[in-house]
């Protein structure tokens, strides 16, 4: 069985993670052969091509497939799909994001190719953006799932939106975790050495926030919320892991705040590394207002930390309030100081909801799993 992946860029993110977990994890565990179709890589998210550097011949790269809207080079990349996946001959393409999601759809139509499935990793359009982008993508949307065989997606929450746009049928989609290697976090400890080079003492209430320095992200809301929670907790600081073109601006809102010496930046961080910055959390918030389902919740769970999150798409299928963290509505900034007080006030509730975080997670998101429940769909989808 040949199956040929097709992602817009390959940066550091969750859909890339993702997407490069299923390729190698398939070629692994069932001989598959799985190949990545990416458009080329660069800017501040940093790059996750070198996890090929073992298997390069699993990874092509298309010119031409770029992530903003060019009608030209957008035809282009449409052209180039097409003739590689008529050399390639897969037998099921499996695409991702958005522009690779529509142009890889098409282009694998257009070779032939009798399976065609779509992972749905966050949604192409929503509330963050305005109303002609809406309508631009939920017909780009619309058309490429016309010709998408099945959905894979990270959350039903993503399901439920796309069968509201009419884009596929309910017998079309199939949830599927977005695995990965759970070890490292499972394991991850309080390094103090790390604290202290990051700035932080070892009684410090550390919240981290893993992501983007981008927009829609919410690293306002949790800046905003600060210095209220620093009179409450006057030990708390925050931890921003990642890099990207807010970073100036969240820098510099920070010192308007008051707050620049209670937070770090961590910079770009490798994803191996990431388990090693959870680690020295106390507490992690996610913010986000357009997600699919963020790993860094279930990241963070794996190592047994408490959670808080915005009820936006699927973090509500990971974060069970009151169980496993803190759900809030989206820009509740008031019930965000007080979940972050209750957090740094009571180890105990940290402790119990840690807990039971690293238990769903431990059994719900193994990369292994995801890699059997693909391999079981796609057999499933060739023999129907």
């Amino acid at each position: 069985m040949r199956v040929a992946h097709i992602i817009t860029r390959l940066i550091v993110g969750g859909a890339q993670e993702n997407t490069v977990a299923s390729v190698l994890g398939m070629a692994k565990r069932f001989k598959t052969d799985a190949l990545l179709l990416t458009g080329p890589t660069g800017g501040p998210e940093g790059s996750l091509e070198s996890a090929f550097q073992d298997a390069p011949q699993r990874l092509i790269t298309v010119p031409r497939l770029i992530r903003e809207v060019r009608p030209w080079s957008d035809a282009l990349a449409l052209r180039d799909l097409t003739r590689r996946l008529r050399e390639l001959k897969p037998d099921i393409v499996h695409t991702h994001s958005g522009k690779a999601g529509v142009l890889g759809r098409m282009a694998a139509r257009r070779a032939g190719v009798g399976v065609v499935i779509h992972t749905i990793h966050g949604p192409s359009f929503g509330p963050f953006q305005g109303a002609l982008a809406n309508l631009v993508f939920r017909a780009a949307e619309r058309h490429a799932g016309r010709l998408t065989t099945h959905f894979v997606t990270v959350a039903n929450a993503m399901r439920d939106q796309y069968l509201a746009a009419g884009i596929g049928r309910p017998g079309q989609y199939t949830r599927v975790f977005s695995g990965f290697n759970l070890q490292p976090f499972l394991t991850a400890r309080n390094d103090l050495e790390l604290r202290r080079r990051l700035g932080l003492a070892p009684d410090d209430f550390v919240v981290g926030k893993i992501a983007r320095l981008f927009q829609l992200k919410g690293h306002d809301d949790l800046l905003d919320a600060a210095p209220e929670v620093a009179r409450q907790c006057p030990r708390l600081k925050l931890l921003f892991v990642g890099d990207g073109a807010w970073r100036d601006r969240l820098e510099s809102k920070a010192a308007d705040l008051g707050i620049r010496d209670r937070v770090a930046f961590t910079g770009l961080v490798p994803p191996d590394e990431v388990p090693r910055y959870v680690g020295v959390m106390d507490a992690l918030a996610h913010l986000s207002r357009r997600e699919g389902l963020p790993r860094a919740l279930p990241q963070a769970m794996a190592a047994g930390k408490p959670v808080v999150a915005y009820d936006c798409d699927g973090a509500r299928e990971v974060c069970f309030d009151g169980k496993t963290g803190r759900l809030l509505d989206i820009g509740d900034g008031e019930g965000l100081k007080a979940a972050l007080t209750g957090l740094a006030e009571s180890p105990s509730l940290r402790r119990a909801l840690g807990e039971a975080g690293r238990s769903f997670v431990r059994e719900r998101f193994p990369v292994d799993r995801m890699v059997d429940e693909l391999h079981e769909l796609y057999l499933t989808l060739l023999h129907t």
